[in-house]
């Protein structure tokens, strides 16, 4: 499993710990925020140490030719910048690139938030509609390779099943609208 974007790790660590049977990785271009996850991982086992996760610095954009072919699922969690753009857009760059680390059948699944007021001068900075997610959006993702299985809206109630800081960070935020796109990597 590959989380891309994953800020401070926390999602990969939590389903590291559920699944020691399954290899986790977590990407991000800023590894600051992975400093202390980081250092957690390597400690012996009975002290929070894992042997099944492995974090990466690099960004959708530029990431590493050894990974391709290899996940399994892929989790976007409340992505910024230039993956919110890929994930909402369909930018095929980088959902090529995305696709390219998937094996077929690969289940892709993003979680954004976002609150029309506040976040108002990023979505327009990035070019994005005010809804967010467009409706020839399964059309862009078949193009890159994925099939658009599922998409829709999270309630505030859900965000406990996720298990990242920011959805912790968000509930309760009734401004901000949650949305989800769920997908398979296909030939």
């Amino acid at each position: 499993m590959i989380d891309i974007g994953t800020g401070d790790g926390r999602f990969v660590y939590q389903c590291a710990r559920s699944n020691p049977n399954k290899f986790f990785i977590g990407i991000d271009p800023n590894t600051r925020p992975l400093a202390k996850v980081s250092e957690k991982i390597h400690r012996s086992p009975r002290r929070g140490g894992l042997p099944n996760v492995l974090f990466l610095q690099a960004s959708v954009e530029d990431l590493p030719a050894e990974l391709e072919g290899i996940a399994d699922e892929i989790h976007i969690h409340f992505p910024w910048g230039s993956l919110l753009r890929i994930v909402c857009a369909g930018e095929q760059n980088g959902l090529r690139n995305l696709r390219r680390v998937c094996s077929t059948g690969a289940m892709f699944e993003a979680v954004i938030g976002f609150d029309p007021e506040r976040d108002r001068s990023e979505i327009d900075r990035l070019g994005l509609s005010a809804k967010l997610i467009d409706s020839d959006l399964a059309a862009q993702y078949r193009e890159a390779g994925f099939e658009v299985t599922e998409q829709g809206e999270i309630e505030q109630a859900e965000l406990v099943n996720l298990q990242t800081s920011w959805a912790r960070r968000l509930r309760g935020n009734q401004e901000r609208n949650l949305i989800y796109i769920i997908a398979r990597a296909i030939d």
